[in-house]
């Protein structure tokens, strides 16, 4: 299916009104990447290879409830080139961060030096509510957990003991080169880690202006004071091309209600002024959609990637037209 939603083809209006917006002259470095779920092995590969023909840079999965996503990238690794792949994001009370490491190794060495691991801290509902994990201090949790992770990714062996979290040892993982780490964070505490002792931030729900006055200021800052390199940011937003914008925005608040009630990215909403999801999702004609890229380039984004959503021909257009900006 996402194959042929990458098919090049006109879909409802002539496909050059957009060359009217002269978007490649205002988004500077920022790269495009694709949002793409897992959902088996062989159409997660076949997906794969169409995102990397059509010519984006990336390809971000998620870690949910079905497969295993680092397995899934190691596997489309292997034939799929020219593409980076990112976890978007895997959360880390499931898995010891020595297991994060072995995994994440592996699927290094599997796709030949293309990974960006993106871990996260989940949510309290998920944490405490499925996993029956404590989610008390969850800055704490992270920290700690990147001071195992990030020494077994470069050198392969630490010695730490936390609070909640130890590893006195060594990982005889693959001679793969290291990878950039990245962890979800909104609030200032994650933020400043995102500087300090990661390599950025991967953000959901939040738009240009919390990303400019926000989550760049906060995050530089840390990373500056560590005597850092300037942290990536990846900013995942919904997107849909469509002639039914009211259409689209009553799909948008259906779809990802649940991120309007999250108390993380509710706080980010809140800073937007945005009511809910369907007021942070990108949705319009092309001429709109450019606009939008183009605000995300300006407040300072490394990196947009799209979820695509609507109807098959709404995300047909969608990608088709995102993959002219390439």
């Amino acid at each position: 299916m996402f194959l042929r939603l990458l098919e090049r083809r006109s879909v409802g209006r002539n496909v050059d009104d957009w060359r009217t917006v002269p978007l490649s002259a205002t988004i500077g470095p920022m790269r495009l990447g694709l949002f793409l779920a897992p959902s088996t092995i062989d159409s997660y590969v076949t997906d794969c290879q169409a995102v990397a023909d059509a010519g984006f840079a990336s390809v971000w999965s998620p870690q949910i409830f079905g497969l295993e996503t680092l397995a899934a990238i190691a596997v489309a690794g292997r034939t799929v080139k020219n593409i980076t792949f990112g976890t978007a994001v895997v959360p880390t009370y499931p898995r010891h961060p020595m297991t994060m490491a072995q995994l994440a190794l592996t699927a290094q060495d599997a796709t030949g030096g293309r990974l960006v691991l993106g871990v996260g801290l989940s949510h309290q509902v998920v944490i405490e509510g499925m996993y029956g994990m404590s989610f008390d201090k969850p800055a704490n949790h992270m920290r700690e957990y990147l001071s195992i992770l990030g020494p077994l990714v470069r050198d392969r062996s630490v010695s730490y003991e936390g609070a909640s979290l130890t590893f006195k040892g060594a990982i005889q993982a693959p001679a793969a080169t290291p990878f950039p780490i990245l962890i979800a964070a909104l609030a200032p505490a994650m933020l400043k880690l995102a500087g300090t002792m990661a390599d950025g931030t991967i953000l959901w729900m939040t738009g240009p202006r919390t990303i400019s006055d926000h989550i760049l200021p906060t995050m530089h800052a840390a990373a500056e004071a560590a005597g850092r390199p300037t942290p990536q940011t990846i900013v995942g937003l919904p997107v849909c091309l469509t002639n039914d914008v009211d259409g689209a925005r009553a799909r948008a608040a259906k779809e990802f209600a649940i991120y309007g009630q999250l108390p993380s990215y509710r706080a980010v909403l809140d800073r937007e002024g945005a009511a809910g999801p369907a007021d942070i999702a990108m949705i319009g004609d092309e001429a709109t959609i450019a606009a939008h890229v183009q605000r995300v380039a300006a407040a300072g984004a490394t990196e947009l990637c799209a979820s695509v959503f609507g109807s098959v021909e709404d995300r047909m257009r969608t990608n088709e037209f995102l993959a002219t900006l390439l």
